[in-house]
């Protein structure tokens, strides 16, 4: 029988949570890259008006968001990965530890929230 049960599946549905994150957000970097790569192979194909609307559709940042976007997804996991590692260390000791730090929790989810809001914001106004 595991000492700590609950605390460790408690530790391990975090962490898992944390991959479903990182997954999605890979998931989302690739479908932003193929999605320009798509747009920048209609705006050749097409011309005049078209074409000229097509460029800017794709923007100036459009080769680099979804890759940026997946990068942030794979040290998402590999963050998560570190934190579940320590965790699951920290309640295999028998010493008393001091409460917990959520610092890194709430980076991630401030980069997140970041993320989506900058890209909402460029999707509204670009």
């Amino acid at each position: 029988m595991i000492t700590s049960y609950s605390d460790h599946a408690a530790n391990e549905r975090t962490f898992l949570a944390w991959v479903r994150t990182g997954i999605a957000v890979i998931a989302f970097g690739f479908f932003l890259e193929r999605f320009n790569l798509f747009l920048r192979t209609i705006a050749a194909a097409a011309v005049g008006e078209q074409a000229a609307q097509l460029a800017r559709l794709s923007g100036r940042v459009g080769s680099y968001e979804g890759l940026l976007l997946i990068f942030g997804g794979v040290a998402l996991v590999v963050l998560a990965t570190a934190r579940f590692v320590r965790t699951t260390r920290l309640l295999d000791d028998m010493q008393p530890h001091a409460a917990s730090d959520v610092r890194t929790e709430l980076t991630l989810s401030a980069c997140l929230v970041l993320v989506v809001a900058s890209y909402s914001l460029y999707l509204a106004f670009g």
